[in-house]
């Protein structure tokens, strides 16, 4: 039987990857294998958390501390919390996973171009999203890290969050032997975005499948998801892949790095900007012909968090970050009878699979 790996690029990774690298990690491989250009990076694979357990001989202790927890004693939950996640945080890693962690990193910032590239450390569970039971956002997310050491601190810290007082709880109270549950970490280059927000492969105001609709800013899409600004806007023909409508408003503030802290700092505008178009005419039909990608390879309407990174090439900078099935027009159509009919000719066909999305294989 072949061994497991360690360590490895999101590009081998697919939706049938969960076991090995989680939830997150392998939509991101789905994504890339779907011809999605995502920002680069690397899993630590579940197999590389047991080995971590194993070697640490933390096994046992984990196991000692949950011993007859109940879901509701709050406070036994947040004491087993405490020393489980100090044993594990304050745990050496083997050194040939160490290795290969910092090799990964390494080639990553040879592939960004970027010494010691500022990555987001994200867990990444086997079990976010099963029938009966969600276990996503129970575990950490570590943004602007720098450096081999801080990496590997981090990991640990992930590898830790799958034993806060919540996640403990919740699997309790859903029946989840502890033991079933293992943690991925995702290492992943962070996007400096030049300007950033969010698309529907629908118009998300009346419905229309024939629309992608596509709001940005400049800096972090912080201010397009959390609505301090109102974005511009563009609407592109799904058919024709031409910019129907472009509404450029006033945008007075934008998010972007502070260098000193390595964090997201609010800044405002300089008014020769404000009114300035945020996103390229270029970029706005590639993010387009992505969304028609991911609809196509999904089958159903996105939802989509996108970025332009201004530390990466010209030619590859537009990357998608997050797509998730768009739901307000989506439930709203299965409770509708079908307007389209049986479409009678090839032409008729193209166009309806072109507008509604087509499941591939």
């Amino acid at each position: 039987m072949a061994q497991l790996p360690l360590v490895c690029w999101f590009q081998e990774c697919n939706k049938d990857s969960v076991p090995l690298v989680g939830g997150k990690n392998a939509s991101l491989g789905e994504l890339i294998n779907a011809g999605i250009r995502v920002p680069p990076g690397y899993a630590i694979t579940t197999e590389a958390y047991r080995r971590f357990i194993g070697d640490g001989g933390l096994d046992g202790k984990i196991k000692e501390a949950l011993e007859g927890l109940n879901h509701e004693d709050s406070a036994a939950l947040d004491q087993a919390s405490d020393y489980i996640r100090g044993l594990i945080e304050s745990c050496p890693i083997a050194v040939d996973l160490e290795d290969h962690i910092a090799e990964y990193y390494r080639r990553l910032s040879k592939i960004c171009g970027l010494p010691a590239t500022p990555v987001a450390v994200r867990s990444s569970a086997t079990a976010e999203d099963l029938p009966g039971a969600s276990f996503a956002g129970q575990q950490e997310t570590f943004l602007w890290i720098r450096g081999v050491e801080s990496v590997l601190e981090h990991v640990r810290k992930c590898f830790s969050s799958l034993f806060t007082a919540r996640a403990i709880a919740y699997r309790i109270k859903m029946g989840f032997a502890q033991e079933e549950v293992a943690l991925s970490v995702g290492i992943q280059k962070m996007a400096n975005a030049f300007t950033a927000g969010v698309m529907f492969t629908l118009n998300p105001g009346n419905g229309d499948r024939s629309m992608i609709v596509i709001d940005s800013n400049f800096g972090f899409g912080e201010s397009v998801v959390s609505g301090e600004v109102t974005p511009d806007n563009f609407r592109v023909d799904k058919v024709s892949m031409e910019i129907l409508e472009r509404t450029i408003s006033k945008k007075e503030v934008y998010y972007t790095l502070e260098p000193a802290e390595h964090c997201s700092r609010k800044l405002t505008l300089p008014k020769e900007r404000q009114m300035a178009q945020s996103t390229i005419d270029k970029d706005v039909l590639e993010l387009a012909r992505m969304g028609k990608v991911i609809e196509q390879h999904y089958g159903c309407p996105q939802d989509i968090e996108w970025a332009v990174d201004k530390d990466m090439p010209k030619t590859g900078n537009v990357f998608i970050l997050q797509s998730r099935p768009e739901t307000v027009w989506s439930c709203k159509d299965q409770d509708k009878t079908p307007t389209q009919g049986p479409k009678k000719t090839a032409m008729d066909h193209i166009l309806s699979n072109l507008m509604m999305g087509k499941k591939l294989s």
